[in-house]
């Protein structure tokens, strides 16, 4: 069910190429989702009373603001640090929403009268603290125990493309086994849903689809420039980048061990990163083609883990979120109210 006459597909956003699909994207929260535009960002979470309330940004992302950083490798580099430090104010903003409504639980609860007060929000300084906790746990799970585990196990460390085809393996298994085990979770299940959501509306705004709850559950939850994808991409990368520069590290110094893997396997992440978003971003744009679906199908496969059959409820808080990133809806009418909370103790 297309909208093929396109009459509503004007948004307000300045920023907007109807015409550049790739533009939009996104990511689920708590009980929300999360969707970015060119020069926007909006955040859609529906509180436990039914009420939808949406946080609308103003971002800039750096290789919007620095051209010379949009460079092929080097923005794939930049813009991974970007989304991780969006995500996590985003995820910030929805856990301040579902604290409050905990709070508000607590207080009927309890009998007692309790005012509610506006979530505070997390300063510059702490999500840059948490921005850099966050980027050292992923780098020490995914890319330090591997190598740690490849070398005290297996006597292969002076064999370069074996010892990184079993890191690598090692690396794929942990993020396999960390998805299926949270998946479990009645909390992730949720978050899963809002995430198959998310993938349902950006499908169903580049095909120009009507954005309507009942059209975009028809579409897809499975989409090429997913971020489990991406995961999935980078560990594949990192073989093949990694077999290459420990073969020449061998080639020069005689021998390699973990220590000197680590000082230049680590500063070459960045790198590993970079190539990854090209190589998905290709398939992405190429996803009918051969190589195309060679290159996401490991990816597709594995949002059967990361994402879940949304209900109406959940696209709708998705679509919300997309047309205020758009500019298509006022954000403001989402805002949140703050009521007194007026509770007799029987007692």
């Amino acid at each position: 069910m297309l909208n093929t006459d396109n009459k509503d597909w004007t948004p307000t956003n300045p920023d907007f190429d109807p015409n550049k699909p790739m533009q939009v994207g996104g990511q689920a929260v708590i009980e929300g989702v999360m969707m970015r535009a060119p020069g926007s960002v909006a955040t859609a979470v529906r509180r436990a009373n039914g009420k939808i309330i949406v946080q609308q940004l103003k971002y800039q992302s750096v290789t919007e603001k620095y051209k010379w950083l949009a460079k092929p490798i080097l923005r794939g580099a930049v813009g991974l640090i970007d989304m991780m430090y969006l995500g996590i104010k985003t995820l910030n903003f929805s856990a301040e929403i579902a604290m409050l409504d905990e709070k508000e639980k607590e207080s009927k609860t309890n009998g007692k009268e309790k005012k509610n007060d506006k979530p505070k929000a997390q300063s510059n300084f702490a999500l840059a603290i948490t921005l850099i906790f966050a980027l050292a746990l992923s780098v020490g799970i995914f890319f330090i125990l591997p190598l740690y585990l490849t070398t005290k196990v297996f006597e292969i460390e002076q064999t370069a493309a074996l010892f990184n085809i079993v890191a690598g393996i090692i690396r794929i298994a942990i993020l396999l086994c960390y998805m299926i085990a949270i998946s479990f979770m009645k909390d992730i299940k949720q978050l899963f849903r809002y995430h198959g959501a998310e993938h349902k509306s950006v499908f169903a705004y580049e095909l120009k689809a009507v954005l309507e709850p009942e059209t975009v559950k028809t579409y897809s939850r499975f989409h090429p420039r997913c971020g489990t994808s991406f995961l999935l991409i980078v560990a594949f990368v990192a073989i093949f980048s990694f077999s290459i520069l420990d073969s020449i590290l061998i080639y020069f110094l005689g021998s390699i061990s973990l220590p000197i893997r680590l000082l230049t396997h680590l500063p070459f992440i960045p790198v590993v990163g970079g190539i990854s978003y090209e190589i998905i971003k290709f398939s992405a744009k190429h996803s009918n083609s051969l190589w195309g679906k060679i290159l996401i199908a490991p990816g597709l496969f594995f949002q059967k883990i990361t994402t879940k059959e949304p209900d109406l409820l959940q696209i709708e808080v998705a679509l919300i979120a997309l047309k205020c990133a758009l500019g298509k809806e006022d954000a403001s009418k989402y805002a949140l109210q703050l009521e007194q909370v007026e509770i007799t103790n029987a007692a």
